[in-house]
Parts: structure tokens; sequence; C-alpha cells
């Protein structure tokens, strides 16, 4: 599966990035982002959660939001760029969260469109009424403040847009920090968006080059010591991975033999069966109508199978049969007689 949040790797923490919109079929997914959270929690005890988005869907911001405040993990969370709508409650989730000078917070009403008729489109205030409640009681935490504060002062229908500096002033981050890249001081939000967005494209060229540091933390280069070591290891994984070929050709002839093998069993297992049975119906043990029940009784269970047959009267001795000539030739009977006359001297 192709990852957008990178899993950031670090010496003593991990980072995630959380950068686009979000929602379901966007950039920044529900399911992503708390699968990978619960993986970094299994190696980091800190993780950095970094935002730049312009929010999105609101239930999947909800399950990130609670993916981030249930976590085990010691999670900060920087505003690179912008945290605007869901994004700003997810960045308020309860975690320390700091912004960058340049950054912005943005907090509004919930927005969405309907269609329908007058009771349908009523139902729909109804249920964003009920999102904006549940909204407020997750920042009032927080922001310390009553949810019908929280509605009043951020719910009322506009966008409220802060700086770094005026959502310090207000309380609902713990800091600020400062980025090397300059950003002007006169750039709009749209501006603060795309600005972080192609820094993250930027970066990733150098952030995904092979640290031979990051690969000695893995188990098949936990003994290598030196840079050199690594990359013999390397090569020895080349190797292997080149065997990969030959021996899916070798498994798949492998496969093919077993089944001739297991083909041959079969077929003699079935000449072996037919063979008690014709026996056991020749000493009239059994009658031509039920050669199939034991036939059957025979594939199912071959050792009581046999002690059942063995367990039947014989009708007639196999002598008896001697008559029965082979296919195109004499009968057994017929040769001993013709032996035995030939020693007592007869002329045959």
């Amino acid at each position: 599966m192709d990852r957008f949040f990178n899993m950031i790797p670090g010496q003593s923490a991990a980072c995630i990035l959380l950068y686009g919109d979000i929602g379901d079929y966007d950039k920044v997914r529900s399911g992503d982002v708390t699968r990978e959270l619960l993986e970094m929690e299994a190696s980091f005890t800190n993780i950095d959660a970094r935002i730049n988005s312009n929010g999105g869907d609101v239930y999947a911001g909800i399950a990130i939001f609670n993916a981030f405040r249930n976590s085990k993990a010691n999670i900060t969370i920087y505003i690179d760029g912008i945290a605007a709508s869901m994004a700003s409650v997810i960045a308020l989730c309860g975690k320390p969260v700091y912004m960058s000078r340049f950054s912005r917070l943005m907090l509004h009403s919930i927005q969405g469109g309907a269609y329908g008729n007058k009771a349908e489109l009523e139902e729909v205030i109804r249920n964003i009424d009920s999102l904006e409640n549940t909204l407020a009681e997750m920042l009032a935490g927080r922001l310390k403040k009553t949810v019908d504060e929280i509605k009043a002062t951020y719910f009322d229908g506009k966008d409220h847009w802060l700086t770094a500096q005026q959502a310090l002033d207000a309380g609902l981050i713990d800091g600020l920090y400062d980025i090397e890249e300059s950003v002007p001081e006169d750039s709009t939000p749209d501006d603060v968006y795309t600005i972080f967005n192609n820094r993250l494209k930027t970066q990733s060229k150098t952030e995904n080059q092979m640290n031979l540091e990051e690969l000695r933390k893995r188990p098949a280069f936990k003994d290598c010591t030196t840079d050199e070591d690594v990359l013999r290891q390397i090569t020895h994984l080349e190797t292997e991975a080149g065997k990969v070929t030959g021996l899916t050709t070798e498994v798949t002839t492998l496969k093919k033999d077993l089944k001739v093998f297991q083909d041959k069993a079969a077929a003699d297992a079935e000449a072996e069966i037919d063979g008690l049975v014709q026996t056991a119906f020749d000493e009239g043990r059994i009658t031509e109508p039920q050669k199939a029940t034991y036939k059957a009784l025979l594939k199912a269970d071959r050792e009581n199978g046999e002690a059942a047959l063995k367990a039947l009267p014989a009708k007639r001795r196999v002598m008896n049969n001697l008559h029965k000539p082979a296919a195109g030739g004499t009968g057994a009977w017929d040769e001993e007689m013709t032996n035995i006359r030939k020693k007592n001297g007869y002329t045959v």
C-alpha cells in the first residue's frame, strides 16, 4: 500500500505527516493515520505529528482526534502551515501543540451541503447542531471554556483565522517555533499552505535516501557494526533475492512431480481395492450388487474394510475357479492336469 505519511523514523522520535485534506478518499485517511500511529507506538516512545491541512471530513477527523488523544506515545503536534476547520480540532486534541510563527489556525462552524425536502433538510441541520456540540465538547478541555462559550465564540458562522501569536495569546497552543525557510509576513493562508506543501516535496528527495543508521535498527542488520557490514548484508540479501526465480521454478517442477506420484499412488490403491473386492466376489463372500458398497467402504477405511470382508464366510473355494481360463489361454486347472499326466508317462 502506498503511504502518504512517510512514517519518518528518527533517533529518539518518529514523525507522522498530516499534509493534505482529511477524508477516506483524500490524502489524510483516518485508517492510515491510526494504523501507522499504532505501528510507531511499538518502536518509539516519542512521536511528532506535523500538520498542514485545510480540514475535511468531520467523522474521519474525529477518528484521528481519538487516535492521537488515546495514544500511549508522547505525542507533540506541530502546525507547520495551516490547521484549518477539522484539522484545527485534531491539532487541539489535548497534546502539546506548537505553531510556526508563519502558520495559521482556523476554527469555524461545520459546513456542508444537502438536497431533499423540508423534513430532510431539517434533519441535516439537526445533525450539524449535534456535531457542533460534539466538537465543542472535544475542544472544551483544551480551551478551558464551556460548550456554549466555544460555540458562541467559534461556531458562529464565521471563519476565525488566528496567527501563531494570536493563538498563543488566546491559550490555544503551547508555544511557537521557527523554521529555516522564510515565509513572507503578508502571506495569505493559501500561500502558507502551498509553501509548506512545496517544502515537503523538496525535502522528500533527501529524506527517502538510504540511511545506514536506520538500517541497523532492522532485525536483518542488527549485527552490523560498520557501514561496510551493512553494505555486505545488502549484497547478501540481493543474492538471496536473486535465487527466488530459480527456487520458484524448482518448486513448480516438484509440485508437478508430486502430482505424478500422487496420481500413481491413487491408481495403485484403486487397483488393490478392485482386487480385494473381486477376490471376495470370487470366493462368494459378496454378491455383484455388493461390490460398489464394499469398494466405497475400503476407500473410506481400508483397515476395517478388509477386516469386514475377511469376516464374511466364503461360499466356494478358490480352487473351484481354477477351471476359468486366462484370456486367450487354458485354465490353471487344465495346465496342472497336463503336468501330472506328463510326469506319469501319459501321452498328452
